[in-house]
């Protein structure tokens, strides 16, 4: 292996939401950061696309300029034969807007951010294995190679070194896999397909279909397990996906790109929509949720975003969880790296578990309960049925599913949706 002796203060892995955004922040702090991607930008990831008031907060708080980004007023809620339309809440915590962004767009945003940061990107490097410390078994950087425009090895390969390396490669996490950081079969997993559609449409609404209608092949309508997104773009098209949660009978053994194929042919006399074969097929990818890896921080090991399960099990939302990680992981290196011995840094480094398990921890734990719930489509259908019309109560719903209570709110919803986190076990 080539050595080119590249030393940095902390190897960022994988340049999504999370990655690009520790970066930025690392960088903003004046540390050298080296983060490095696999693909080239602009690159497609598999994503409903859908900013929530809470992912919005975290790319005001990055300095992130979303000018001409779409933005969405709240969310309209289908199913049981009713259609409910909320706006999203008004607090101090969180902007009453969201927003709808291609991960094409974002991803690369985000990443010339970090650049401009200071942060060295690497672009069209896979990094292929983690670097040990021979006497103590700590990280201490990555092994990388070089891949040309098609993805194939240049046969240029090198080490980064660094005292932090983070974890940022997606719901599969290579790094964290060869650093012994084996997923856990005890949390949520769900799966998604998505594709672009154009439509005459226009919308600032999230639309959420709690009941996914589709046709068989003799024209009589059947009733699919899962959920389904209509995501409006600026450009004239939307993203349309649907999802299925481990916790339904069906998971597993239903073909989900060809039960939306079906689907966006029932929705279609509301939407007329054109599939953009330009934008590619149906495809899919799996949501890891609720602290699906741990431990989020060992041996200069660092997770952040899918690498450590970070989607809420109550909507399958995970970029807004990545960015929250990225800055209290980045804010923790950078205090950890100011410290004058080993056992310092480390001390302070080993806090990042236990700060995302106190912000994060009681509510993924209800995410949970509520994802093993609904996966009996018999709980689905009733509370559908009857939730849907009182909008009171599906106002509710909505702050605690999107997670966004005002923090030390005096309303009773806030009190009731923070009181819940706070009583129920960390994840």
């Amino acid at each position: 292996m080539t050595q080119p002796g590249d030393q940095a203060d902390v190897v960022v892995v994988g340049a999504g939401p999370g990655g690009s955004a520790t970066a930025a922040y690392l960088a903003q702090h004046g540390l050298d950061v080296v983060l490095l991607e696999k693909a080239a930008f602009p690159r497609d990831k598999i994503c409903g696309d859908g900013l929530t008031p809470r992912a919005v907060k975290e790319l005001i708080s990055l300095g992130v300029d979303t000018t001409g980004w779409q933005r969405t007023k709240g969310l309209r809620i289908k199913g049981g034969g009713h259609t409910l339309t909320l706006d999203w809440p008004t607090t101090r915590s969180f902007p009453d807007y969201g927003m709808v962004r291609t991960r094409g767009q974002l991803d690369e945003t985000l990443a010339r951010h970090a650049e401009h940061r200071g942060a060295r990107l690497l672009e069209r490097t896979s990094v292929t294995a983690p670097l040990r410390d021979e006497r103590t078994g700590r990280v201490v950087g990555v092994c990388a190679k070089r891949l040309d425009e098609r993805g194939r090895a240049t046969g240029e390969t090198y080490a980064v070194r660094a005292p932090v390396v983070v974890a940022s490669d997606g719901v599969s996490s290579r790094l964290a896999t060869a650093a012994g950081r084996e997923k856990r079969e005890d949390r949520v997993m769900g799966v998604a397909v998505r594709a672009y559609y154009k439509t005459p449409k226009q919308d600032d609404y999230l639309e959420s279909h709690l009941e996914l209608w589709t046709r068989r092949d003799d024209g009589t309508r059947m009733l699919m397990p899962g959920y389904g997104w209509l995501f409006p773009l600026e450009d004239g098209r939307t993203n349309v996906g649907l999802g299925i949660l481990d916790t339904s009978s069906a998971f597993g053994h239903t073909d989900y790109k060809d039960v939306m194929r079906r689907w966006v042919e029932d929705i279609d006399a509301d939407w007329h929509l054109t599939h953009d074969e330009a934008a590619g097929p149906i495809r899919g990818a799996a949501l890891p949720m609720g602290f699906n890896r741990t431990p989020l921080y060992a041996d200069g090991l660092l997770l952040v975003g899918d690498a450590g399960g970070m989607v809420n099990p109550f909507n399958g939302e995970g970029i807004d969880y990545a960015l929250e990680a990225a800055r209290v992981g980045s804010e923790l290196i950078a205090q950890a790296l100011a410290r004058g011995s080993d056992a310092e840094r480390e001390r302070v480094l080993a806090a990042y578990p236990g700060v995302m398990k106190h912000e994060l921890g009681g509510y993924f734990t209800l995410g949970r309960w509520f994802a093993h719930a609904i996966g009996n489509p018999e709980v689905m259908r009733i509370a559908t049925k009857y939730g849907l019309p009182r909008t009171t109560l599906m106002r509710f719903l909505l702050k605690l599913m999107a997670n966004l209570p005002d923090k030390g709110g005096s309303s009773p919803s806030d009190r009731i949706v923070n009181a819940l986190s706070r009583l129920a076990p960390d994840a």
